[in-house]
């Protein structure tokens, strides 16, 4: 279960940081600058890296005791279902804390572009540690 824990971390590192940098740094970089959201000029990498392991562990760690507790199902299926669940902490902190910190404008657009990363996120991450686990022991 240990390996599976390793490798259920490494996958949701890899999976965020396959999408996040080409969606903040390549895709919708100029809109995030237009909109305020990205005030630096260049990325201080080493604390989004922190932030994406440490939600890894969490994620990684709670894995099991989410799909036990559902009655466990499909790997991919009860993944996804709890990447989203799990992940609307973040989100929340991701898009409403942080339009509501900072000039952010317009506030509608940004939430916009953070709901559908966050979405396409948890979704991707979700799945790649129920596919690490596979079906468990109930």
């Amino acid at each position: 279960m240990k390996s599976k824990f390793i490798l259920a971390v490494v996958a949701f590192f890899v999976v965020t940081m396959a999408t996040a940098f080409p969606w903040h740094m390549v895709l919708f970089h100029d809109e995030y600058v237009a909109m305020g959201a990205f005030t630096r000029e260049k990325p201080f990498m080493p604390f989004g890296m922190l932030a994406i392991l440490l939600q890894a562990v969490v994620f990684a760690w709670f894995y099991p005791v989410f799909y036990r507790h559902v009655g466990g199902g499909h790997p991919v299926v009860r993944g996804i279902q709890f990447g989203l669940f799990l992940g609307l902490t973040v989100w929340s902190v991701m898009v409403f804390a942080t339009a509501a910190k900072f000039a952010i404008e317009p506030i509608a657009e940004f939430v916009i572009y953070g709901t559908i990363f966050q979405f396409i996120q948890f979704s991707c991450v979700g799945a790649s540690i129920g596919l690490v686990y596979g079906r468990l022991p109930e």
